[in-house]
């Protein structure tokens, strides 16, 4: 009987809107295929479909851009501000210097503090910066107690990925839920609603590392040598320049060595003594000591060219490259950043914009020695750069990437780290508490921190994460036009029609599995707005409660443990970690199998229906 009259209702609806409903799911499945492609950014594929939405007539203007005005996204925005005045006060620096101390004593305590550590800071901060904060230290860490960094970077991540749905703040996927609760007429969740199921998840997340995790972990080897690390050995060589040489008297950028082999100089030793940087408008002189880097191909070359003489064939130390200071960095290109999806040569990245020079290049599994210049980066690529320490310091200050050798902390400022602490500890009670929703305290707070000089209007700007907010203000319109349309009841029929008769319990239970999986292929974000719609007007259909599908989409959203793309953490900690897709797979997906079994039984206790 119930089944007749869910066919007769979706035969109803199917008649009464085919064209728009169609348009929805057409819009959505190219949304789908974009995010798993990565052939274009997050930020620009949840444009690209709100300006669909928009220009089909299924959203009117005012509907496709209310997604910059929701607050989830202002609350996101204002997170960002927030967790950057924490960081720029100094007040975690004794974190790194707590997990250095545990690293030297045991492994398993390194690996235990690394995940509550890792955990509890991500409750409250943004989980991408918890990673960016502790990776330096972690590979620091490793290299000084003999663990490999290989060892260390994946609980560091999922440490991570699980305190941030401890909290209504600690992720914006929560956030985003709630926000898309309170436009379809929920209640919006509370700052701790998730703090039970959360614990409950992240400690069985570390039993399970303990347990079994922790064997399943490569161990990559690592060398102290970064030159070494990247195989810089056969792509480094001196060559002298005699008197003869076309290119004396010539600037470097103009020698043939440049224009025509594209051999990258390094350093220039004048006078046996002088250490130079080999800057693009250097003069060079005779017998000056050229340090280039190429391939064997254009070695042998260069024994060919008149005027120059090979001088060694050897691989150089680390040390051999220093330049009045300059030394080797690793620095991550950071997910959602401004240089994704650009080259070098695009970005200027040499001679204006950042002032160092590459030297290698790592992509996922391969190290990229040639044409860098050319070379698309993509987020979690590891650059191997030699800078000087001004030039250091400025890619420090760089949001794009995220400097993971020779670390240094940030001085104590302590003007601001007590209103920091006063003003971010306000905001959470005062949203706890009910006094006023999420967004006002984040705002308040905000404005706080700005009077409190705790930071700076200008520096305000530059710690929100743009890509980000235009992200989420794009994917929210999939869930105003899935619910517009009637797609979502059409969608919420279709799985009630096929595991409804098995009642609430399972629903929830294929819910969160059903998220976890595809949020390991595509943008938690965009996985929890197309989702979360389609989860309320199920309870709906079904005559429950909402809220504990809402929270197995929330949960499930930011629990994905099994690929590298899967959650920005995990994306960050490829290239350093010096992992494999397989290695994801191997970890991961045992942890994500046990958390949906967990989920199953705990969350119908913790949110009845």
């Amino acid at each position: 009987m119930i089944a007749a009259i869910l066919v007769a209702n979706l035969y109803s609806l199917h008649s009464c809107m085919t064209t728009d409903i169609g348009i929805v799911l057409g819009i959505i499945v190219l949304a789908v295929v974009l995010f798993i492609s990565e052939r274009l950014s997050i930020d620009t594929v949840a444009i690209l479909i709100m300006s669909l939405f928009m220009l089909t007539g299924i959203l009117t203007p005012a509907e496709g851009l209310s997604g910059f005005s929701n607050p989830a996204t202002i609350t996101v925005a204002l997170m960002f501000i927030i967790s950057s005045a924490i960081f720029k006060s100094g007040v975690l620096n004794n974190v790194g210097l707590l997990l250095t101390r545990m690293g030297r004593k045991n492994y398993l305590l390194c690996l235990l503090s690394l995940m509550l550590l890792s955990g509890i800071l991500s409750a409250f901060i943004n989980d991408t910066a918890v990673v960016a904060l502790l990776m330096p230290v972690v590979i620091q860490v490793g290299r000084d107690t003999k663990i490999s960094p290989s060892k260390l970077l994946i609980p560091l991540s999922f440490g991570a990925l699980m305190g941030g749905i401890c909290t209504l703040i600690g992720t914006s996927t929560n956030i985003l839920v709630s926000g898309i609760a309170q436009a379809q007429g929920e209640p919006p969740l509370g700052m701790f609603d998730f703090t039970k199921a959360g614990v409950l998840f992240l400690l069985t997340g570390i039993v399970y590392m303990f347990v079994a995790g922790r064997y399943l972990l490569p161990n990559r080897p690592y060398s102290e040598d970064l030159s070494a690390d990247f195989n810089m050995g056969d792509y480094l060589t001196e060559v002298v320049l005699l008197p003869d040489a076309p290119s004396v008297g010539k600037p470097i950028s103009r020698t043939s060595l440049v224009q025509n082999l594209d051999i990258e100089v390094l350093q220039v030793i004048r006078d046996k003594k002088y250490k130079l940087k080999a800057y693009p408008a250097l003069v060079l002189h005779a017998n000056d000591v050229l340090k280039v880097r190429c391939n064997v191909e254009k070695l042998k070359m260069l024994k060919d060219i008149e005027g120059l003489k090979l001088k060694s064939e050897r691989r150089f130390p680390e040390n051999d490259l220093r330049i009045s200071g300059a030394n080797f960095y690793e620095a991550v290109v950071t997910p959602n950043s401004y240089i994704e999806g650009k080259s070098l040569k695009e970005l200027d990245f040499r001679s204006y914009n950042y002032g160092a020079s590459v030297l290698a290049i790592r992509h996922r599994e391969e190290i990229l020695h040639e044409k860098l210049a050319h070379v698309k980066l993509s987020a979690g690529d590891v650059l191997l750069i030699t800078a000087d320490q001004q030039q250091a310091e400025k890619l420090r200050q760089n949001q794009d990437l995220l400097i993971i050798s020779q670390t240094e902390r940030s001085p104590y400022n302590y003007s601001r780290i007590i209103p920091v602490m006063i003003i971010s500890t306000g905001v959470v009670l005062a949203a706890a508490a009910g006094l006023m929703p999420i967004v006002l305290s984040a705002l308040v707070g905000t404005i706080a921190l700005i009077l409190f000089r705790c930071i700076r209007a200008d520096e305000v700007y530059k710690a929100i994460n743009w890509r980000v907010i235009f992200m989420l203000a794009g994917v929210l319109s999939m869930g105003t036009a899935l619910e517009k349309t009637g797609a979502a009841r059409l969608l919420a029929q279709y799985i009630i029609y096929g595991i409804g008769d098995y009642g609430p319990h399972v629903l929830l239970s294929a819910f969160f599995f059903i998220t976890f999986i595809i949020t390991n292929f595509m943008s938690n974000n965009a996985t929890a707005a197309l989702l979360a719609p389609i989860a309320i007007v199920t309870a709906a259909e079904m005559g429950v409660s909402a809220k504990p599908f809402l929270m197995a989409v929330a949960y499930a959203a930011s629990l994905s443990f099994m690929t590298p793309m899967g959650y920005q953490t995990n994306t960050m900690i490829y290239g350093p970690g010096n992992y494999r897709f397989s290695d994801y797979l191997k970890v991961g997906t045992p942890l994500n199998l046990i958390l949906w079994l967990l989920a199953s039984l705990i969350l119908p206790y913790f949110f009845p229906f």
